[in-house]
């Protein structure tokens, strides 16, 4: 019998109902069955199959074990973003690569923004948790915590008592803010989303606490800060809001910010791909990089050396490794030491 996604997980219990024998032999027909006759046996199995009963959770037969053999990665993203966005794919490499040499497997948890999102953490056969960049106030961080696994956050939010893995957001966006926006007379940001409603829109320098992401928050700060210390006032700073890091959606959202007469006039965007998406939509409007348009990105991929962008270099594959040794307990959080960045100057800035 097909399972339904839409009904709950049939139980044991059910199945015992089911076939007329107690609880504890449907357990002993999946974990001891010598201790079953092959008859009832058959009939567990019988209306295990009519309910859509799979089996015990993989969660129990790991505690049975002491170990479930994989690491989870909780991703604050549709499960394709694992496999498009250049910086994921980075990242889950390095956490791969640790995985391999322990003879572990790795568990991708996507999460939707769905009530199920804290039910699919704490059913997880995992034997630690990686959570990806998310908000403050998303609740698979308190699934995460209940479970009792081990656990480390990259790049935000920072928990108490848990392992947290980024740079110096803040001391790296005024950076690469100062050579985006030298100069500029009509600055912008391409941000990240907000906050987990990811609503995209164009704002005037918005507080940067509202951002609720810490990497958006930080950026933002960083910005800020570039921004005032060359004399300017943070109001006049364009925010132009991203749902997701999509160079098809800077695109987008580019293509009309870029009319009119107040277009930007320098642009510091917080990743590669938004900024590459930029550089389409200034190319189709006829605007040249740097001469109407200073362009900086975010994390130095490939395709970013390829354009002559300005950037931030990080090495996020080795971010994603230290985080899988972190929750091994191979490394502990005082002995990471901070995490490296660089600015990279390129062609698509004035500087």
């Amino acid at each position: 019998m097909a399972k339904d996604p839409s009904r709950p997980r049939p139980t044991m219990a059910e199945v015992a109902r089911a076939a007329k024998v107690s609880v504890m032999t449907v357990s002993y027909t999946y974990a001891q069955p010598d201790r079953v006759s092959e008859r009832t046996r058959a009939r567990v199995r019988e209306a295990a199959a009519r309910l859509g009963y799979p089996g015990p959770h993989p969660g129990a037969r790991s505690l049975r074990r002491g170990r479930a053999g994989s690491l989870g990665v909780v991703l604050g993203e549709h499960l394709t973003y694992a496999f498009e966005d250049p910086q994921a794919t980075r990242f889950l490499a390095g956490v791969a690569e640790v995985c391999a040499g322990h003879g572990l497997g790795l568990t991708i948890l996507p999460i939707t923004g769905a009530p199920s999102d804290a039910d699919r953490v704490a059913e997880a056969a995992v034997d630690g948790f990686v959570v990806w960049t998310t908000s403050d106030d998303d609740p698979v961080l308190s699934a995460v915590a209940a479970t009792g696994l081990p656990a480390v956050v990259h790049g935000g939010p920072h928990r108490p008592n848990v392992p947290f893995v980024a740079i110096d957001d803040r001391a790296a966006a005024r950076a690469v803010a100062a050579e985006a926006l030298a100069g500029a007379r009509r600055p912008m940001v391409l941000s990240f989303p907000l906050d987990r409603a990811r609503t995209p829109g164009v704002r005037n320098g918005p507080d940067p606490a509202e951002a609720t992401f810490r990497v958006t928050r930080e950026r933002l700060r960083g910005v800020r800060d570039a921004w005032e210390a060359a004399g300017g006032r943070w109001p006049q700073v364009r925010v132009a809001v991203c749902a997701r890091n999509s160079a098809g959606e800077a695109d987008s959202l580019a293509t009309a910010f870029l009319a009119g007469p107040d277009a930007p006039d320098a642009v510091m965007a917080m990743s590669d791909e938004l900024a590459l998406g930029l550089m389409r939509a200034a190319a189709r409007a006829g605007l040249a990089v740097p001469g109407d348009l200073a362009v900086t990105g975010w994390d130095d991929t490939d395709a970013a050396a390829a354009a002559g962008l300005t950037t931030v270099a990080q090495d996020l594959r080795a971010q994603g490794a230290c985080c899988a040794r972190l929750v091994l307990g191979e490394e502990t959080a005082d002995g990471t030491g901070p995490v490296e960045w660089r600015l990279v100057v390129r062609d698509s800035t004035r500087r």
